[in-house]
């Protein structure tokens, strides 16, 4: 149900490999690290320093700040594996479209991007934390609801 959910949703192949390359990242198939300033970059336990570097095309450039996904609140790599798993999701508004209404992400036709919560710890309501995937594979983290963005280096 999953696959075919995805694809009759418009994410199809792309949306699988972006989950399948978030799952080797998180296991311990690439060096972990970030390719901003002011976000710290720590190794995981298991990955190798001097491991293979993720390829410069895994996802679509946005010219924003990048995090590894082995980077991300261990809340947001747990939400990654949910979308590969097709759901079921914690808030009803999760896996809906994201219009991109403040412009902080590219210029996508509307559906392109869709939303998924990161849950915080000690929050009673959703938070701020979210996920945007676009239908070509790029995945986007916000900490900061929407103020800011970290493209997810896959």
């Amino acid at each position: 149900m999953g696959i075919s959910r995805l694809r009759a949703r418009g994410h199809g192949a792309a949306l699988l490999t972006v989950i399948a390359l978030c799952a080797f990242v998180w296991l311990g198939g690439c060096a972990v690290g970030v390719e901003s300033a002011g976000v710290s970059s720590s190794p995981q336990p298991g990955v190798s320093p001097g491991g293979p570097a993720p390829s410069a095309s895994d996802t679509p450039s946005s010219g924003l700040p990048r995090v590894a996904v082995g980077d991300l609140p261990s809340e947001a790599r747990d939400v990654l594996d949910t979308i590969a798993r097709g759901g079921p999701y914690e808030y009803p508004q999760d896996d809906q479209v994201f219009f991109n209404r403040e412009g902080r992400l590219p210029d996508r036709d509307r559906g392109y991007y869709r939303e998924y919560t990161v849950r915080t710890p000690g929050e009673s309501d959703r938070g701020a934390r979210r996920l945007v995937v676009g239908r070509d594979g790029d995945v986007y983290y916000t900490s900061d609801h929407y103020r800011t963005f970290r493209q997810v280096r896959l």
